[in-house]
């Protein structure tokens, strides 16, 4: 949009001066040329009375008598000339070399006078009436980009801070906050976006409060259920009995699992906890706990992390995301691990990557790397399964971007330079990590 205002409003001037502009050079320089010709003219004519004066005076014709058509200060220099009624020619002022304009004017007593100006004289006078109007346009034309600029700020901004809002609803957020912004759509929309997220809020709320219900409700009979088959295990004396009772104790506690996996998962995809997180605090946050581990094993652990990156994030998933991948690198990389940040697309996206030295992933296990279960005989295979799952849910994504040596990247949303988180996020301090991690 601030583009297209921007092409439409430089569209604009540039037509507005191309119609003024054009005719108005055009005319002022006419204008000038006329107004030079006239004044030759009237020159002529105090010459013609002059040269008359003298003959109805019986005074004698002389060429400094024509010096009043010469020209004074702040006027073309002329050539003039006279010719008597006796054919007599009388000339004054320097004649005039190349191309020329002239006046003629013939006196009441028969006396013919002509003056003679140089063409590129009124031509230079011409000229700068037009390059005042060049200028003039060059002035109306960069007053219009300012405008244009000024104007498209003041509507692309808004515009700006209504998808950051978006996104923070989008991500979980429910209750972004917006200043209203003077342009009655742009606030019309940021009321609806309002009221949208009041009743998401309420849903999110009625949603949480039934995973909890269900929780408490599911737990209580199979603990209750899961006590009397361990007494009924430990107690009975005929061996099928008490396997059978293992057997179902052990479906049992894999309800159990599945039950609070699925209240997990529901909690990450309500999100509901992203904010703008200075990325380099949670970094230094994972850099002091992972330090001395990485000393004790005889490797190091560096971070290159540009100041002031901020990035839309539930700050303990971020967290846990990054212990992850650190704890990954510990585990089956080499070398020195390095913990980078950059900015890239066109949506400002913060890239973090988390890099080592060492082997990198097996082919046969790279494509499967972050399914569940899938380990290569050094964990359990959940880390990276369960990190993806928190990285989606604030909106981002985790990816093996290099195989060898082994390249983790979290692509995560970046916070607009332009945008004032004070106004588009939620207020209070920008974030705090827990120091919080899972194993893989």
């Amino acid at each position: 949009m601030r583009r297209r205002v921007l092409q439409a409003t430089i569209a604009a001037v540039t037509v507005a001066v191309v119609l003024l502009g054009f005719p108005l050079a055009f005319l002022g320089a006419q204008l000038v040329r006329e107004n030079e010709v006239q004044s030759l003219q009237v020159r002529a004519q105090n010459v013609a009375r002059t040269v008359d004066f003298r003959i109805e005076s019986d005074y004698p014709l002389t060429n400094r008598m024509l010096a009043v058509g010469t020209g004074g200060e702040g006027e073309i220099p002329a050539s003039v000339i006279v010719r008597a009624p006796d054919g007599t020619v009388y000339e004054a002022g320097d004649r005039v070399q190349g191309r020329s304009l002239s006046v003629q004017v013939r006196s009441a007593a028969g006396a013919t006078v002509l003056l003679y100006v140089s063409f590129w004289d009124v031509f230079w006078l011409s000229a700068r009436v037009i390059a005042l109007v060049v200028v003039a346009a060059v002035v109306a034309f960069a007053a219009g980009i300012a405008m244009a600029i000024w104007q498209a700020n003041r509507l692309a901004a808004p515009l700006v801070y209504l998808a950051a809002s978006a996104e923070q609803l989008g991500s979980g957020q429910v209750r972004p906050q917006l200043e209203p912004s003077g342009v009655e759509e742009i606030d019309l929309v940021a009321a609806e976006l309002a009221r949208s997220a009041d009743r998401m809020a309420g849903r999110l709320a009625a949603e949480r409060q039934f995973a909890s219900d269900a929780s408490h409700q599911l737990r209580t009979p199979l603990t209750a259920l899961s006590m009397r088959l361990e007494e009924i295990m430990l107690t009975s004396a005929e061996p099928e009995v008490s396997e059978e009772a293992r057997i179902s104790l052990e479906q049992v506690e894999r309800l159990v699992r599945v039950v609070d996996d699925l209240l997990t998962r529901s909690r990450r995809a309500h999100g509901g906890t992203t904010e703008a997180v200075s990325l380099l605090d949670v970094v230094h946050q994972q850099e002091e706990e992972w330090a001395p581990t990485f000393e004790a094993a005889g490797r190091r652990l560096v971070v290159e992390v540009e100041p002031g990156t901020q990035v839309l994030a539930t700050p303990g998933a971020l967290a846990q995301v990054l212990a992850t991948l650190i704890e990954n690198s510990l585990k089956h990389g080499a070398g020195t691990t390095t913990v980078r940040s950059r900015v890239g697309g066109p949506a400002r996206a913060v890239v973090v990557e988390v890099a080592d030295e060492g082997e990198g992933v097996p082919d046969d296990l790279a494509p499967r790397i972050f399914e569940r279960e899938v380990t290569s005989g050094a964990g359990t295979g959940l880390g990276l399964s369960l990190a993806r799952d928190l990285a989606s849910a604030d909106g981002g994504r985790l990816e093996l971007a290099q195989r060898r040596p082994a390249v983790f990247a979290v692509f995560l949303s970046g916070v607009p330079a332009s945008m004032r988180p004070d106004v588009v996020l939620p207020r209070g301090a920008v974030v705090s990590a827990r120091p919080d991690r899972r194993r893989r």
